[in-house]
């Protein structure tokens, strides 16, 4: 270890200055404020007031004292170049013999979680991890509570063969040459003149970021790590490689003889109930977010009341559910029949259970269409206010099935779409087919367009003008030609369409245009005019005439 020596294991301070932890009354950083703050535990380590580990917690601590004199190591700092002081940099700790400029660019190749700024969400961090890195009960025999007096020869053994063999604290430098690979898993190159970690219990060179753990891939706190089959550990983890640990106390286990549970290991003595701590070596236990509770307490804290009984159902008993609420397995009846309802379909009303049966002749709405009830589990078609069995939800004129087809409803009467065309569908009055767009309507009834043509040519009519006779209609030039009254003078049709006007006399018709008389062919409309045989004159010729 470079010439460094190493203290007695139990030492824990350096010049009489002693590491004081500030654990209790620390708040919680999972619970928040529901834990009253932590309250340590007579033996585990745990909150007896949250139940959640120390680390948890914003746990402290007073002015840490270097890493190597938490891992007990002499020497210091003095053997090592002089560098910076973390502390007036704002930093609650920084690689030794470093100067500023090079801790700065140490820091920046790291994640800003990881960089120990005083007052920072960092430092924080980096104290939990030194109490989860380090734990002082692996390091020094005087924080061990649980260790028995004829087991300390083994544990003092086991640290000095640790300290001597296993365990040191890595130095930053800067990369003298282009050719190096980071030691770790990445195998990536070291740029010449990067920073990189050097372990010197391997003699190898890492990346910042990849001087990790490998058993919990953390960055190594204060970079101090301990060699195993020629890999890097947390001093944690590198001594669960070697010794059993004990899930309550936190303790290694030194002792031939503790218990396996739960796939963990324990002091004998400290396989416990998690809420009453009573031993549960030899006893039933019953298993609850990964940890272990003796029957008593697990009925009274987790076990469930029953909805029938009001009893709590124990471990030994089934345990039925429905929507919260539970029963015994015995309790688990109809409210009305009393019949069990275990492997049975069953209904609920108002928080009560009841039996297909009972719930049907209580509680079951009828179909709209056979008058009978809708029992439990049933399908159900239902429309606004009305519902239908699915066999009863059918057209009322083909009393085929509708299912998820389109329909359409109709007072009180559902129809499919092909029984509703034929029934209410406004057709053709001449072809008597649907008319599905584009109709003509004229006297009330409905013609295709293509449909309305005169009654004498067939030429279409839609958008023409026409008139019509007994009903029919007919275009202008077929109505004129064969019912309009006719001119005496042109012979033509007097149709009266677009307002034409016409003169009558006895049974003689003319056009106003036509009104006019035979000898002069002046216009008579309006005027007094004179028969002569088949002609029309005036009074003016009808005199010249006489003369």
């Amino acid at each position: 270890m470079n010439g460094v020596q190493l203290m007695p294991t139990d030492a824990f301070d350096v010049k009489g200055v002693v590491i004081t932890d500030f654990e209790e009354g620390q708040p919680c950083l999972q619970c928040g404020e529901t834990c009253s703050g932590f309250s340590p535990h007579t033996w585990r380590k745990n909150c007896t007031s949250c139940k959640c580990p120390r680390e948890a917690h914003d746990v402290c601590h007073e002015e840490w004292v270097s890493v190597r004199s938490r891992l007990g190591l002499k020497g210091e700092e003095s053997l090592l170049p002089i560098g910076c002081d973390p502390r007036e940099m704002g930093l609650a700790w920084a690689p030794p013999g470093l100067p500023a400029h090079k801790v700065e660019e140490y820091f920046s190749m790291l994640p800003e979680i990881s960089v120990p700024r005083l007052g920072s969400p960092g430092e924080r961090y980096r104290d939990r991890q030194l109490a989860i890195q380090l734990p002082k009960q692996d390091l020094a025999r005087a924080y061990c509570r649980h260790l028995n007096p004829k087991h300390a020869s083994s544990a003092d053994d086991f640290m000095a063969a640790r300290n001597e063999i296993a365990l040191d604290i890595g130095n930053v430098e800067e990369v003298l040459e282009g050719d190096r690979e980071c030691g770790a898993a990445c195998h990536a190159p070291l740029k010449c003149g990067s920073l990189a970690v050097y372990a010197s219990k391997l003699g190898l060179l890492c990346h910042p970021t990849c001087f990790r753990c490998s058993e919990c891939k953390e960055l190594l706190v204060d970079l101090a790590y301990c060699v195993h089959d020629d890999a890097l550990f947390c001093e944690r983890h590198y001594a669960e490689q070697l010794k059993p640990r004990c899930a309550a106390c936190d303790e290694l286990i030194f002792s031939g003889e503790y218990t396996k549970a739960m796939n963990k290991d324990w002091h004998s003595g400290h396989f416990c109930c998690w809420q009453c701590d009573e031993s549960l070596t030899g006893q039933r236990y019953v298993l609850r977010d990964e940890h272990p509770y003796c029957i008593k307490c697990y009925e009274s804290v987790f076990a469930n009341g029953c909805e029938e009984c009001n009893k709590i159902i124990g471990i030994d008993s089934k345990d039925l559910s429905y929507k919260d609420k539970h029963w015994h397995e015995a309790c688990f009846l109809c409210n009305r029949c009393r019949v069990s309802l275990v492997d049975k379909q069953f209904g609920s009303k108002v928080d009560k259970i009841y039996c297909g049966n009972c719930y049907d002749a209580q509680f079951a709405s009828r179909c709209d269409g056979c008058g009978e009830i809708f029992r439990a589990g049933t399908k159900k078609m239902e429309y606004k206010t009305r519902q239908w069995h699915e066999k009863c939800f059918c057209c009322v004129v083909c009393k085929n099935p509708i299912g998820t087809k389109s329909f359409i409803p109709r007072e009180q009467e559902i129809y499919c779409a092909g029984c509703y065309e034929d029934k209410f569908a406004t057709r053709c009055v001449k072809c008597n087919k649907i008319i599905n767009s584009g109709g003509v309507t004229y006297k009330n009834e409905p013609w295709h367009r293509d449909c309305f043509t005169c009654s004498n040519c067939n030429n279409s009519l839609a958008g023409q003008r026409f008139t019509s006779r007994d009903d029919k209609p007919y275009c202008a030039d077929c109505f004129g030609e064969l019912f309009a009254k006719r001119c005496t003078a042109c012979s033509k049709p007097i149709t009266g369409i677009g307002g034409t006007r016409f003169i009558s006399f006895e049974d003689r018709h003319w056009h106003n245009d036509c009104f006019i008389c035979a000898g002069c062919k002046t216009s008579l409309v309006g005027r007094g005019f004179i028969t002569d045989n088949e002609d029309i004159i005036c009074p003016e010729c009808a005199k010249m005439k006489l003369m």
